[in-house]
């Protein structure tokens, strides 16, 4: 059982390399770069998996502030599983102190949702991520919505956010990253009460 000195790991899902950088799979790694910038670090490749982390606090100082790895795996999204249980298991993470950030179709776009545990929805870096340690971790589900007209899925999410999205684009990320911090200071319930829409 997790205790409140445990660190999280926060996982922001994405592809690596600039031709995926602006993509709507990859705004768990925008949420990822938004809390790096806030606590002062960059991220550097990790010694133990095939990923990017940054270590910090988030909180105010003192008891309050909780330790966290910030995680974007480098593997493509559908092997995302790998590193993110071999740095769960060198920082000696609980499976319920690892929160995934990652774009949800079921979700309007804008809109954001927060849950413990569940299926994957058909996304690839959750179900890497579940099959490699089981359900029980945290998501935060940032809404892209569903692919206009006959648009694939596929297409749809390695697509960037179209002109119109992008207006509002950088808020969301914001928000999201607000939602995340929430989480760690205040715990799950509280923060779906604030931020689930």
């Amino acid at each position: 059982m997790s205790d409140a000195t445990d660190p999280w790991l926060i996982v922001g899902l994405g592809n690596p390399g600039p031709d995926y950088a602006a993509n709507r799979h990859n705004v768990g790694f925008m949420v990822a770069d938004l809390l790096a910038a806030r606590i002062g670090g960059k991220f550097k490749r990790a010694q133990k998996a095939q990923a990017q982390v940054v270590e910090g606090r988030i909180g105010p100082p003192g008891p309050a502030s909780r330790r966290v790895v910030l995680v974007k795996p480098m593997s493509y999204m559908n092997l995302s599983g790998g590193p993110v249980t071999a740095l769960r298991d060198f920082y000696k993470v609980p499976t319920d102190h690892v929160v995934a950030v990652h774009d949800e179709l079921d979700v309007d776009y804008g809109a954001l949702r927060l849950k413990l545990g569940g299926g994957d929805n058909g996304h690839n870096g959750l179900k890497s991520m579940t099959k490699a340690m089981g359900p029980d971790y945290h998501r935060v589900r940032f809404g892209i919505g569903r692919p206009p007209g006959r648009m694939q899925v596929a297409d749809f999410v390695l697509k960037d956010f179209s002109s119109t999205e992008r207006k509002e684009l950088a808020f969301l990320v914001d928000r999201s990253a607000d939602a995340v911090e929430c989480l760690l200071a205040e715990g799950l319930e509280r923060t779906q009460s604030a931020y689930n829409s």
